[in-house]
């Protein structure tokens, strides 16, 4: 499997480009803009996009869904728990300041405990409210790869006070959904750069006895 991160937007939002070269099929992890090179990759590799999986509905994470579903065909998924952040998603853009944007069509659900299939990927969504009511994580479990979304940062968490979130809600996701994996799992998150499982658990200054030295 091939990775791709593409960090695009006005808030640097990572998106990730999951391709199955053996069976030229593709998933894209959140969709922030910068459809160009989306599909420069897809061509390189001659696959085709099948899903986007949108970890949750704010709008730096959706707001390029419409021109890829639009092009690519693309089915786009997400919990149904932040479907109503994409019935407000003008007004997203409105409270950011951000420039018009399509609001993009959600497809299906993205249920926790289920396991999306694309050619030989494999992803376990991970429900992890907090940031969102609706946030999830994806696992790949055999390439010890977890896709956090704004759930868990390098040293950090998403924020918590947008609509319907709650730190607590998301500490409990973390310490609960995330801490019990694979130490040696690494840590795509939906802003900033990779860490692991192992070092969160540590080093986090949210988590633990850390917070209180």
């Amino acid at each position: 499997m091939i990775l791709k991160k593409i960090t695009a937007g006005p808030f640097q939002a990572n998106n990730y480009l999951l391709i199955d070269e053996k069976n030229k099929k593709a998933i894209l992890i959140d969709a922030s803009g910068d459809f160009n090179t989306i599909e420069k990759y897809l061509k390189e590799y001659d696959a085709a996009l099948e899903y986007i999986l949108n970890t949750h509905g704010h709008v730096d994470h959706i707001s390029g869904n419409y021109e890829i579903q639009t092009k690519l065909g693309a089915k786009a998924l997400l919990n149904n728990s932040d479907m109503p952040l994409v019935d407000l998603f003008e007004k997203q853009i409105e409270l950011f300041g951000l420039p018009p944007e399509t609001k993009p069509t959600i497809d299906g659900n993205l249920e926790d405990g289920e396991i999306i299939e694309c050619g030989d990927i494999k992803l376990k969504v991970i429900h992890t409210p907090g940031h969102s009511p609706g946030g999830v994580c994806l696992l790949d479990e055999k390439n010890k790869m977890l896709f956090s979304g704004d759930t868990l940062f390098f040293n950090s968490v998403g924020r918590t006070d947008l609509m319907g979130g709650s730190f607590e809600t998301l500490e409990n996701s973390v310490e609960d959904k995330l801490f019990i994996l694979d130490p040696s799992i690494t840590v795509y998150p939906g802003h900033g750069c990779e860490t692991t499982i192992e070092r969160e658990k540590k080093s986090n200054p949210f988590f633990g006895e850390i917070r209180f030295v």
